[in-house]
């Protein structure tokens, strides 16, 4: 297990595969690098080096008290590319992740990256204000506090097995396994880490960080996401990057790394050789 310790002290586990051009993955809310494996085992064994970090909090992280926002997120990603000295790399954020990669970049710029991707990110704000009228409303988000605050365990078990890989639409494909998969990482999780990044991935706005981004950039998002709804993210997202290429998977969920791996390996794949 591979470490990098922050400059608040949080040890930061990370995974490193492969040799090549450096991919580098942020993963989403409650899960760990762990969510990534189908995409790094993909582009490692096609010459890309594949790079995930557990989230302070997550996976196999310390568990902080404090620091459980997308500024401090931003800064340990920071601190890992700076560590691994990292050039040219390729950020690819999902969900929350996605957050993570547009922080990063309006606060470090792009001298480290040379393209980003975001996949069912939650850019630009997933909040209902009055400036974001598409957005979802305080009580979405205060539903699952409270129902990770009743029963987490439960809580991550039914939005497996529902919405998030949208195993409850009808004729849906349901994997024991992947809800199984889910619900292990979601556990690994530091309850309060978990808690406090709700606060992280659904309040904070990155419209001015996604107008900093000057890098080729693929924007991709399912149109049939119930946890990300496609319209105030990926397409508005899509209209504030410069040059941004959306791809829009038909029927997709907001867990398309799993559902979808195989169309998005394939896509991450050209992307990262053009």
């Amino acid at each position: 297990m591979s470490t990098i310790t922050t400059k608040d002290g949080t040890q930061i586990n990370y995974t490193d595969w492969g040799k090549g051009l450096p991919v580098v993955f942020s993963h989403g809310w409650p899960l760990s690098s762990d969510s990534w494996e189908a995409q790094m085992l993909f582009l490692a064994s096609h010459g890309y080096r594949s790079i995930a970090h557990d989230r302070r909090g997550h996976g196999r992280s310390s568990q902080p008290w404090t620091g459980n926002d997308m500024d401090t997120y931003a800064e340990d990603l920071a601190t890992l590319m700076e560590t691994l000295d990292l050039q040219r790399a390729v950020l690819v954020g999902f969900s929350a992740g996605g957050g993570e990669v547009a922080r990063y970049i309006g606060r470090h710029g792009t001298k480290r990256v040379a393209k980003a991707a975001l996949v069912s990110a939650v850019p630009p704000l997933m909040l209902k204000t009055a400036a974001n009228p598409g957005g979802l409303p305080m009580e979405a988000f205060d539903k699952i506090r409270a129902g990770c605050t009743a029963n987490r365990s439960q809580f991550y078990r039914d939005l497996a097995s529902g919405p998030f890989f949208n195993f409850n639409r009808p004729g849906a494909k349901v994997s024991q396994g992947t809800i199984d998969w889910f619900w292990l990482q979601g556990m690994r999780a530091g309850h309060k880490n978990a808690l406090e990044c709700i606060k992280a991935f659904s309040e904070t706005d990155f419209t001015e960080d996604l107008k900093k981004f000057d890098v080729p950039t693929l924007i991709i998002h399912g149109d049939d996401d119930q946890i990300v709804p496609i319209g105030a993210a990926g397409l508005a997202s899509a209209k504030l990057v410069k040059s941004a290429t959306l791809k829009v998977y038909a029927g997709a969920p907001h867990g398309l790394t799993d559902t979808h791996k195989d169309q998005l390996n394939a896509d991450l794949l050209a992307f990262v050789k053009a």
